[in-house]
């Protein structure tokens, strides 16, 4: 399974809760909703995620594990058929 650079993922999470906090500050501010909006989307690709605050809960438990916690928390996946899928598979 690739994993993304903790100082990435760490980056990425200090922009999503700084636009956050932006927001929440002028939430009628077109711009800042917009840019708020970018920057959940990149955390939800590097974290493999479909919604931002899943993806800032993600982001903020990889940060505080190892990579073999991180490893062990990652429920399996199964292919349609009900087989489990390869590793690192949808």
């Amino acid at each position: 399974m690739l994993l993304p650079a903790k100082s990435e993922v760490a980056r990425q999470l200090r922009h999503y809760r700084a636009w956050e906090r932006s927001m929440l500050a002028s939430p009628t501010d077109v711009t800042v909703r917009t840019t708020f909006e970018d920057s959940g989307y990149t955390l939800c690709v590097l974290m493999g995620k479909r919604c931002a605050r899943e993806a800032a809960d993600a982001a903020e438990r990889y940060l505080r594990t190892n990579l073999v916690t991180h490893a062990q928390e990652q429920p399996e996946r199964f292919t349609p058929s009900g087989h489990k899928a390869p590793s690192g598979a949808v």
